[in-house]
């Protein structure tokens, strides 16, 4: 009679928490061991630049599951944790604990890790990072006396807090290196956009501008721009982006590439161990390319595939990719893959920010976003997916319903 199977989760994050669900309901009745190194149990962290930090919601309503759920469904999820290290060979982990653990499969589930400024004065008191929900925790504390607060970053993050700030009553300055808010993934057309959504909402832009350093006694006082000019503010919020934390990966001897590279079932080189979430750099079968996708829906999702195929169901992960936003009163979905284009088309009307956009490459649609438009998000995943071409004037046609356009 064979012993049953240990699975072990390294990192207790959305996608862990998915991964170990997942197992469960496909019937394993092995041990599962959830290692996280926070406090508290998982939880997903949209709301952390969003609602939590405003104050309107609670943990609870964060936390991927309830309390009881994960004695209920016997998985061992061990909080104040991390994996030291992964002996592959040997198939054990060492705990931070002392202890060692073997498994039969391992999950890395290792997510990302800020990226910090470098400039002189970044050590200073009132500089913070939004990662974690003990940061989210820190920052929410620190606005409360903060009168000026100076958002750096230009991408997802640096335009949700700076929302956030806003609408907690305080002054925003956002900086960005970039012609336009989120030019990297959007361009400057659809860019402009949230420039100028933050713009009617108060926020102070400086735009095409590095930070050269920070300047103040103890606390932070003040930015001093690459163009020469200083702002002034007395709480800096630094979104720079993020890098996957692959040292686990690394030192077990996984291969990597801008993260842990995975193929379409989310397996490392090294069998028995999986990736899954913003660590992941995952080959798409849609798209015949790798993507490592630092959003809540490649946490969503890849941890349960991850799971299916640690049982040995091999199931492609092809799910198209996929995240939102909510900024001020505009809320947005996108859908696809575009790294690059050569068109963009608009359904609708942009300056009342009601308006699909549809980035365009050799006659296909590659990518959609739906800004305060609903229930079309499956039918821009479903051009894509078609890889169809399609006439950019019967895209940008209102009148011509997009499931239609998607089906044909």
């Amino acid at each position: 009679m064979t012993s049953p199977q240990t699975f072990v989760i390294a990192g207790a994050s959305l996608a862990g928490a998915k991964a170990a669900e997942a197992v469960r309901a496909e019937g394993f009745e092995g041990r599962v061991v959830l290692v996280g190194e926070e406090p508290v149990r998982p939880y997903e962290r949209p709301p952390l630049s969003k609602a939590y930090l405003r104050g309107e919601v609670g943990f609870d309503n964060a936390a991927v599951h309830p309390e009881a759920f994960y004695a209920d469904n016997e998985i061992e999820l061990l909080i104040s944790t991390t994996v030291t290290s992964v002996d592959a060979r040997a198939k054990e982990v060492e705990l931070s604990t002392g202890a060692g653990l073997g498994y039969d499969h391992l999950l890395l589930a290792t997510g990302a890790t800020p990226r910090t400024l470098t400039v002189p004065g970044a050590e200073l008191s009132g500089v913070h990072y939004l990662r974690s929900l003990a940061s989210c925790d820190q920052l929410r504390e620190a606005l409360g006396s903060a009168s000026r607060v100076v958002v750096v970053g230009g991408g997802w993050i640096g335009t949700e807090v700076a929302a956030s700030t806003r609408q907690l009553g305080k002054d925003v300055v956002l900086i960005a290196p970039t012609q336009v808010p989120l030019e990297r993934v959007l361009g400057v057309e659809v860019g402009r956009l949230f420039r100028d959504l933050h713009a009617e909402h108060g926020v102070e832009l400086h735009l095409g501008v590095g930070v050269e350093s920070l300047r103040g006694a103890k606390a932070v006082e003040a930015v001093v721009l690459s163009d020469g000019s200083v702002v002034a503010g007395d709480l800096v919020v630094v979104g720079v982006g993020v890098s996957p934390r692959t040292e686990l990966a690394s030192a077990a001897g996984l291969e990597l590439d801008n993260g842990v590279v995975v193929d379409a079932h989310l397996a490392t080189s090294v069998p028995g161990v999986w990736a899954a979430g913003d660590v992941a750099n995952a080959f798409h079968p849609l798209f015949g390319a790798r993507i490592r996708l630092e959003h809540w829906s490649s946490a969503l999702n890849q941890g349960p595939v991850a799971a299916k195929n640690m049982l040995g169901h091999k199931v492609d992960y092809d799910k198209i990719p996929y995240f939102f936003s909510d900024q001020y009163d505009l809320g947005m979905e996108y859908s696809g893959f575009a790294p690059h284009w050569d068109d963009i088309v608009f359904r609708g009307d942009r300056d009342s920010r009601e308006v699909v956009v549809f980035w365009m490459e050799g006659g296909r649609v590659v990518a959609g976003m739906n800004v305060n438009v609903w229930d079309v998000a499956d039918h821009i995943a479903a051009l894509v997916r078609s890889k169809q071409a399609v006439d950019p004037l019967q895209l940008a046609d209102v009148d011509i319903d997009l499931a239609s356009l998607a089906a044909s």
